[in-house]
């Protein structure tokens, strides 16, 4: 009778000093820690993501509880092969802490020079904290600046995955808020007409808002500064929403470009004459790096009808698509519609967000990770955009630019 392969457990992890395979080479350890964002639900490193990371010569260590808010005990980890760790053990042996958004001062202040810090760290929207890491000496990873242009860079890219989850959940918040169903219904009561719905915004996010509207039943639009998403917003059975104000607006690495304040004020002017007429409003317009542009006013939000809802998904500190909206909250205006601030929609769906993302993770730690070490190369098409800080500097050239800091010139352009 063949015998049982015995179990992994946290005692003999995959790939740890123990283990024929750990004596055999070096490998790199990253700490994965609890994210302290409020409302954060994701972790950066999934237990089914764990494998994969031990052939590519990566060690995990997870803090206790890193998981629980994403559906992941700390029980899954440890059968995977992962230490389970306190935070400060975590933070004392890693080489590199992997994490959703960026660390606080607190934790950054704890590191120690060679660390590595991998995230999305949002550089272009706080630069000060490019220079914080820079000065503290650790290596800064972003993959929100990932070139996504680079064909080898799709699996890595972590902007598409969480934003695919976010246009498919702010579907579902319209839903929640909206007083009446999504699809046509007739029955003995009487016919019920299909929700209006109104995407701005034919990027990942937008896109994937669309068809999950679509496929709920919903009469859905779908409107975009280039001309060229088009087939894209037709492919998923939207309608394509034509404005005569402005002209063809995009831009590089398949965003559109900032418009000018007279495109603008014409832009809005001519949405909110279609907005009155939508049941529901959703918003996924940003521009990399700088405010969110204005697409709804006021005065549109003003001429929705009683019950009518908005959800903005490009709400932040920074402001959002929708005159009024506030991330994290719920806003009722005077006319009866709601305004939904939620530029944090993928923590909210946190067991596939994460999974996303950790796949995200394991695929850039393979590129980049030889014999025990971030092989740290700013000349390569990949790690020039997502390079931030290295050896005490910061080598990225946008970031340095709007620190006005003298840096390393590279090719590489937060996108």
């Amino acid at each position: 009778m063949t015998q049982a392969a015995p179990e992994l457990r946290g005692g003999n992890p995959l790939g740890s000093e123990n283990s024929e395979e750990g004596a055999a080479r070096k490998l790199l350890t990253i700490g994965v820690l609890k994210e302290t964002e409020p409302g954060e639900q994701r972790v950066a490193i999934v237990p089914e993501s764990l494998r994969a990371l031990a052939a590519a010569g990566v060690r995990v260590l997870v803090e206790s509880g890193a998981g629980a808010a994403a559906f992941f005990p700390d029980s899954a980890y440890e059968h995977s092969g992962s230490p389970v760790v306190s935070a400060d053990e975590a933070l004392a042996r890693a080489d590199a802490l992997v994490s959703i958004g960026a660390p606080g001062p607190v934790l950054i202040s704890r590191m120690h020079a060679g660390q590595a810090v991998i995230g999305m760290l949002a550089p272009l929207v706080q630069p000060g904290l490019a220079r914080q890491l820079a000065d503290q000496g650790l290596t800064a990873i972003s993959l929100d600046c990932l070139p996504r242009t680079v064909s080898r860079a799709q699996a890595m890219d972590a902007l598409t995955s969480q934003a695919n989850i976010a246009g498919y959940k702010a579907v579902l918040v319209a839903a929640d808020h909206f007083g009446r169903i999504f699809p046509m219904l007739i029955t003995a009561a009487g016919t019920a007409k299909p929700a209006s719905v109104l995407v701005l915004g034919a990027g990942v996010a937008g896109l994937q808002a669309m068809g999950t509207a679509r496929r709920l039943g919903a009469m859905v639009t779908g409107y975009d500064v280039r001309p060229e998403t088009r087939d894209q917003v037709e492919s998923v059975g939207a309608r394509f929403l034509e404005l005569e104000s402005v002209g063809p607006a995009g831009g590089q690495g398949g965003y559109a470009r900032a418009l000018t304040s007279a495109e603008q004020v014409a832009q809005q002017e001519d949405l909110g004459r279609h907005i009155a007429r939508f049941d529901i409003v959703i918003t996924t317009a940003q521009v990399p790096g700088r405010r969110p542009p204005l697409l709804v006013t006021a005065a549109a939000v003003a001429g929705m009808q009683p019950g009518a809802v908005v959800v903005d998904l490009a709400a932040s500190s920074l402001g959002g698509n929708v005159d009024g909206s506030q991330p994290g909250q719920v806003i009722l205006t005077d006319g009866g519609a709601r305004i939904i601030g939620a530029g944090n929609l993928a923590a909210q769906v946190p067991t596939a967000a994460s999974t996303a993302y950790s796949h995200n993770i394991a695929a850039l730690l393979a590129d980049i990770v030889r014999d025990g070490a971030l092989d740290i190369n700013p000349s390569d098409e990949i790690q020039a955009g997502v390079v931030i800080t290295y050896q005490g500097k910061v080598i990225h050239p946008a970031v340095g630019a709007l620190l006005d800091d003298s840096h390393v010139p590279g090719t590489g352009d937060c996108r």
